[in-house]
């Protein structure tokens, strides 16, 4: 979130940060929101208990008052309905720290390394009613070193996080991704120039 509001800060960039939701009234993202001068608010979910379409019902509203267009999610822990999410399709991005479709759900940076892969990364894709899934807007990479831990790892993959994020919230909003079925296709890029391999090789 800290990245995509110092990004948003810029008076190039496409999209502005209207408001900040959380569903815990003690999440750190809403004081730091509050210091960049954006509304910060809590709609707090426990008192819905497992009625999670009267919390998305009190939602809407905040988002209408907004007049949002794109929801960003960071770090946010509660699962939406089927529903929400088809209203919101295409409009809602997440990041996981994989390079999914490997290792969605809880403890991927443990998940990499049980697996022994040399490369993992970071994903930012459309929300779809399936966990950590939907089309991917972009990926960036990092290797996997032979004494890392899932804390080591992730830290490296954060700062990928970080930079991946905002670039694909500029991409997005400058209309230079566009849905092509169950994938993203990106105006006026033809791939990366460079290639990863690790472990490096002569």
């Amino acid at each position: 979130m800290a990245a995509l509001i110092q990004a948003a800060a810029a008076k190039d960039f496409p999209a502005e940060i209207a408001v900040v939701i959380s569903n815990r009234p003690d999440a750190g993202g809403l004081e730091r929101a509050a210091l960049s001068g954006i509304p910060a608010l809590t709609i707090d979910s426990k008192p819905f208990g497992k009625d999670r379409a009267a919390f998305e019902a009190a939602l809407e509203v905040v988002l209408d008052q907004h007049k949002i267009d794109l929801i960003c999610l960071a770090g946010f822990m509660r699962l939406f309905t089927a529903e929400f999410v088809q209203r919101w399709y295409g409009r809602m991005l997440n990041i996981h720290p994989s390079l999914l479709p490997l290792f969605p759900g809880l403890d991927p940076h443990g998940q990499a390394l049980r697996a022994g892969v040399k490369i993992s990364g970071a994903t930012v894709h459309f929300v779809i009613p399936e966990t950590d899934a939907g089309p991917i807007l972009m990926q960036g990479a990092v290797a996997v070193r032979d004494d890392d831990t899932p804390q080591t790892l992730a830290a490296r993959i954060l700062k990928i996080e970080h930079r991946i994020y905002p670039e694909a919230l500029r991409l997005l909003a400058s209309g230079l991704i566009q849905l092509d079925g169950d994938t993203c296709k990106t105006t006026g890029f033809s791939g990366a120039e460079d290639t990863l391999i690790s472990p490096a090789i002569a």
